[in-house]
């Protein structure tokens, strides 16, 4: 039975509230950790540090909260809807707190800083806030709730980076994995919480990137994903000042530590993407040919409103770049629909910046305020609600015809795939992506297991996902 459901998301909704679970061996006496997870992947591995710091002190992971000796919620602040989820999912812990008392409720990760007094003081409903810069107090944050007092820690760093702490692979299928390479961002557009949340923009070691990936493959991992707010501005100098690196030679160093471990990244921001970096994509070939460019707007008055430092023409500059040095490839890209003042001319520009690049698959979504970010305190949120659904809906369905327009230009083409595992609805058929970044899906053979690549015809496709045989 082939699948035709599964799909690639950075903010991948079908992960949304997912229990991280340890695979180790279980010990009688050992403290149960539960921590789910909201948000982007940057949230995902952030989980995985935890866990890491917290396995020190002899925590094992649990996917049942009600074996839970202390349950963590890592958050998200970027749209309304993981607000929603979180609250509601703490009033369920709530209940079980009641049941438990000794049990330990902490809120992890962005939305710690912003509703701390809220979630500690008004409405109760935790132990413990952590900011995302502040995981290695964690056990002693849990040593003042078990001597009987609320703890928080939000303080935000300019030098946290957690770059010497090997993160314990969570719910890992062995196969790909992330690395954090930057943390915090320094472009303030004018929607987004994240420079509030997670602090100014500091980039990783890297030589530690460079031997985590390294340790990665030995371990039997094929493909890592570089991970950060803006990878493009990551720049590292070492302490004595003699070596600086910036991302196209990191990507190089990656990509350098053996042909057969792919390469994958993410975000790039239009402002700092260089053809540096795409001719250093263009040069090795397990460096995937698929970049995720977020535009947000195809408008320039929007793009200055929004702050996001390019034009519809720098941008448009930007894709010609790609379409040049690196051929087909794949691009992603994020919408807001409906943002502060937007006209309907305006939104047309968008839906023709789709049209000019004919994206593999696209983020959308209307405009939500956040509290504290500039175009809450400074932009009316005018746009009426039916208005932005309605240019989403445009929106998603000029770019529902653009994915299958560029999935179909696979069929009848042989790919190569790493196969990540069995299809969620069979366990006769593998799944796999190949170099775009598209998931496809083809029946098990004999003598080829994950973990290893495969030349996958691709015989037809859906609007997702590309289906085919192994060759």
């Amino acid at each position: 039975m082939i699948d035709l459901q599964v799909q690639d998301k950075t903010h991948d909704e079908a992960r949304q509230g997912e229990a991280l679970i340890l695979d180790a061996p279980v010990k009688a006496d050992a403290r149960k950790l539960y921590i789910e997870s909201y948000g982007c992947a940057m949230n995902f591995a952030d989980s995985e540090i935890v866990a890491s710091i917290l396995s020190e002190t002899g925590f094992e992971t649990t996917g049942d909260y009600h074996q839970a000796d202390v349950i963590f919620i890592n958050t998200c602040s970027i749209r309304e809807n993981a607000e929603t989820r979180v609250r509601n999912r703490l009033s369920q812990f709530g209940v079980e707190k009641r049941r438990n008392p000794k049990l330990i409720v902490g809120v992890l990760g962005c939305m710690a800083e912003r509703l701390k007094s809220k979630f500690l003081e008004e409405e109760r409903l935790v132990d413990v806030v952590v900011g995302p810069d502040a995981y290695r107090d964690l056990p002693n944050l849990i040593e003042q709730v078990e001597s009987g007092h609320k703890a928080v820690n939000v303080l935000l760093s300019r030098e946290e980076t957690y770059a010497d702490i090997s993160p314990v692979r969570l719910n890992s299928n062995g196969i790909t994995a992330f690395i954090s390479i930057t943390r915090g961002c320094n472009n303030m557009c004018s929607f987004c919480v994240v420079p509030f949340t997670r602090g100014r923009e500091r980039s990783r070691d890297a030589h530690s990137i460079v031997e985590e990936a390294k340790t990665l493959f030995e371990a039997g991992y094929r493909e890592v994903t570089l991970l950060g707010q803006n990878v493009d501005s990551y720049t590292w100098t070492s302490e004595d000042g003699t070596e600086t690196v910036n991302f196209a030679q990191l990507l190089e160093q990656t990509a350098l530590v053996n042909p057969a471990l792919r390469v994958r990244f993410s975000t790039s921001h239009p402002k700092d993407i260089t053809d540096e970096v795409l001719h250093t994509i263009a040069k090795y070939d397990n460096i995937c040919n698929y970049i995720h460019l977020p535009v947000q707007s195809g408008n320039t008055r929007v793009l200055e409103l929004m702050n996001r430092t390019y034009t519809r023409e720098w941008y448009i500059n930007r894709i010609d770049a790609i379409r040049r040095i690196i051929p087909g490839c794949a691009i992603s890209t994020d919408i807001i629909a409906g943002f502060c003042t937007e006209t309907e001319e305006e939104h047309q520009e968008t839906l023709s910046m789709m049209d000019y690049v004919q994206y593999d698959f696209a983020y959308n979504f209307t405009y939500s305020e956040r509290p504290g970010t500039l175009a809450a305190r400074k932009l009316a949120d005018d746009i009426p609600e039916d208005v932005k659904k309605r240019r989403l809906a445009e929106i998603l369905a000029k770019q529902q015809a653009h994915s299958l327009m560029r999935l179909q230009e696979w069929v009848g083409k042989t790919i190569r795939v790493l196969i990540e595992g069995t299809s969620k609805k069979s366990d006769q058929d593998y799944c796999g992506r190949g170099d775009s970044g598209a998931m496809a899906i083809f029946p098990a053979v004999e003598g080829v297991k994950p973990g290893e690549y495969a030349n996958v015809y691709i015989e037809r496709c859906t609007s997702a996902t590309l289906i085919g045989k192994i060759v």
